[in-house]
């Protein structure tokens, strides 16, 4: 009679092995989402700090400059609604050898605005978000005083034009 004893764990080895493996190539993929996950909670946080920054009229004294020139209707506390916060992959960027992503957000307000004011609103709202993604990903010193563009380990992030709708 043979025994049968040794069957058991072998069997139990391979099954175990094969988790493992399973496991290690899924690794790869669950980074790569949660780092868009980390990059989207970022941006909707930056999203919020930019819109409670401008709308209460916080500015750096070079901007604060500019628009007491130009833009006064920025200085007075306004209302701005984000309606929708989207990324879109634009596929391998050789630059950088990762692939690029780009932010976008829609917004709406009911002051009445003039183009260059909501473009100046919009720069608010793009910069806090790229800030607030570097910032996440501890790439700070990775970027230029604008944070654009903004880097993770596997991407590398932009922003286009606020769409006001």
């Amino acid at each position: 009679m043979m025994d049968n004893e040794g069957q058991m764990s072998a069997e139990m080895l391979f099954v175990f092995g094969t988790l493992i493996i399973v496991l290690m190539i899924s690794m790869v993929f669950i980074a790569g989402e949660n780092e868009l996950n980390i990059a989207m909670s970022a941006a909707r946080s930056g999203v919020i700090e930019g819109l409670a920054t401008s709308s209460s009229g916080i500015y750096p004294n070079d901007a604060y400059w500019d628009y007491s020139q130009s833009k006064t209707g920025l200085l007075d506390p306004y209302s701005v609604e984000i309606v929708n916060i989207s990324y879109m992959e634009l596929g391998w960027d050789d630059n950088y050898d990762k692939k690029r992503i780009q932010f976008k957000v829609y917004a709406r307000t009911s002051d009445r605005f003039n183009n260059d004011e909501l473009v100046s609103i919009g720069d608010r709202i793009n910069y806090n978000l790229r800030k607030s993604i570097a910032v996440s990903f501890n790439t700070t010193q990775a970027t230029n005083k604008l944070y654009n563009p903004v880097f993770s380990q596997h991407y590398v992030f932009t922003t286009a034009n606020v769409k006001w709708i």
